[in-house]
């Protein structure tokens, strides 16, 4: 009698992250291709991108590979929306209903849920993964602890 194990599609994605952070490609290909696997996979994950601590200024992030529409919001200051908050906090943010937050940046009239996954090197933050869903209520719990961990592989390829 064989047995088959179900493998869940949060399981997958960290393992397809895995295989992806294994290729021979520059991180910045890296982090594309997780956008790329996160836009496709998770039919809720409707803007995926990276943002980087700004190599050319203090206390700013800087736009990085992402996949959805195009923002204007390719450098935000420390502190400022719910990105720049994850900067100072280095703890994951999720919010079911951005139109409730004070510090939301608008990046599309769309946007209804986010969530902002830290990236950390020896304790310090190096980047983040940024998610925009145009559903309401729509990150999961499950979502969050996978999203942390893939965010924990990406954290060696800074």
């Amino acid at each position: 009698m064989s047995t088959t194990q179900t493998i869940s599609l949060l399981d997958k994605l960290i393992i397809h992250t895995k295989e992806i952070c294994d290729r021979p490609v520059t991180r910045n290909e890296k982090l594309f291709a997780v956008c790329e696997l996160l836009a496709d996979e998770v039919p809720t994950f409707d803007w995926v991108g990276f943002y980087l601590v700004a190599d050319d200024a203090e206390n700013e992030l800087v736009l990085g590979p992402f996949v959805g529409e195009p923002t204007n919001h390719t450098r935000i200051p420390f502190g400022t929306g719910i990105c720049g908050q994850v900067a100072l906090s280095h703890e994951t943010f999720i919010s079911q209903d951005v139109h409730a937050e004070d510090n939301y940046l608008s990046c599309s009239m769309h946007v209804q849920s986010e969530i902002v996954v830290p990236i950390m090197v020896d304790g310090d933050f190096v980047a983040q993964l940024d998610i925009d869903s145009n559903t309401k209520n729509s990150i999961t719990d499950e979502q969050s602890e996978a999203l942390e961990k893939i965010c924990k592989m990406l954290s060696a390829e800074f």
